[in-house]
């Protein structure tokens, strides 16, 4: 399954100023991702987002599958 997101150059901005590099994530739900160690709850470091306004992240189980606004849901962490 694939998904294509066109996203507006003021809702990038704002991403990337609320998920700089570094910020620490936690997972809610990762649409149509067959990988079974994605799960509810798992963290990660967001590592960049990109153009398309999909949130690169190194989560917990070594992946860096990206979540893609609008689509996966994730939060801040509370560490």
């Amino acid at each position: 399954m694939g998904f294509w997101v066109q996203i507006r150059p003021e809702i990038l901005k704002q991403l990337r100023e609320d998920y700089p590099p570094g910020t620490k994530v936690e997972l809610i739900e990762m649409i149509g991702e067959p990988r079974k160690d994605m799960v509810p709850g798992l963290r990660g470091e967001v590592l960049f987002v990109d153009d398309a306004g999909q949130t690169h992240i190194r989560w917990q189980n070594n992946s860096t599958l990206a979540c893609i606004h609008g689509v996966d849901r994730f939060h801040k962490a509370n560490d």
